[in-house]
């Protein structure tokens, strides 16, 4: 029997479907999906059978005019993910169409791709008329020459396992990567950091930008089999810490109930989860925050 592994980049702007896309393919959730742009940081791998193929999919952070050092970063991550795969698909949403952000992508992308295969997929089909998807297929293709077009919906399914089954077949030949078990390749701090972070960026909508972060800073496996997880949220200013933990302790208390929820599911166990909140005024420039998140801190140099 031959095995097939292999790296495929899921590439677009920021809030294309990506995260999304990424949990569909794996069956479960191991990427940070919400309704706000930017939510993806690190380069996150999820990890996909289909039949004798395991498709390592790196869920890239949006593609974005940068403006400060994290933004530079993710971005440089993003492109970086897509230099190291096999395959390339490119994400954009049919409703909004050629956007500046999708042109500058189409741009960038053959230095990026070289002889690489590059798909693209067309995601949130059900939003637009089909005459309008055939438009946009036709003016894409005319900008790039992709070797595949999908029409996909990735929140409902649609299409989905047509670019799965393509996917398994362009990954090159190769004993799997991956434990067959497997579903990331992020350590379970990290994994366990990014849903907390999930929990804060749905709880506190607009009141709050981009500028808080979660860590990890201790697991402590018990003789019972549950395990004690103690994490740090770092905020940028005092008044924002006021925010996190909100009235009477309400926010940062409902955060830490849904975070553990979602965790004891994903490990199958009993979780302890301890919060705190701390003001670090310059965490955006610690090279320390950029290695926990998985990015370079180089990366965000001007």
């Amino acid at each position: 029997m031959t095995t097939r592994s292999g790296f495929a980049a899921l590439i677009g702007e920021p809030n294309a479907g990506k995260s999304t896309l990424t949990n569909t393919l794996v069956g479960a959730k191991v990427s940070i999906v919400t309704h706000k742009v930017q939510t993806t940081r690190a380069r996150i791998r999820g990890v996909a059978i289909e039949g004798d193929s395991q498709i390592v999919l790196v869920d890239t952070p949006g593609l974005f005019a940068p403006k400060r050092r994290l933004d530079r970063a993710m971005v440089a991550a993003a492109w970086g993910g897509a230099a190291d795969a096999d395959v390339i698909v490119l994400l954009i949403e049919a409703h909004r169409g050629i956007t500046e952000g999708v042109k500058n992508i189409l741009q960038n992308l053959p230095d990026v791709s070289g002889k690489r295969p590059v798909a693209l997929a067309i995601n949130k089909i059900d939003m637009v008329k089909s005459d309008v998807l055939l438009e946009l297929t036709q003016e894409m293709n005319a900008a790039f020459p992709f070797v595949k077009t999908f029409m996909i919906s990735a929140e409902k399914g649609y299409g989905v396992a047509d670019l799965k089954t393509w996917l398994a077949a362009m990954m090159p030949e190769s004993p799997w990567l991956y434990p067959e078990d497997q579903i990331a390749d992020l350590p379970l701090r990290m994994i366990a950091a990014e849903m907390t972070r999930e929990k804060l960026t749905l709880r506190l909508h607009q009141e709050l930008p981009y500028q808080l972060t979660v860590e990890t800073e201790m697991w402590e496996e018990r003789k019972d089999g549950s395990a004690r997880i103690d994490q740090i949220v770092y905020v940028a200013r005092d008044g924002h810490k006021g925010i996190v933990l909100g009235r009477k302790g309400e926010t940062i208390k409902a955060v830490s109930q849904s975070a553990r929820a979602e965790l004891e599911e994903f490990l199958g166990r009993k979780i302890h989860l301890f919060l705190q909140v701390k003001v670090r005024p310059n965490w955006l420039e610690e090279a320390e925050r950029y290695s926990e998140m998985g990015l370079n801190f180089k990366d965000g140099n001007q």
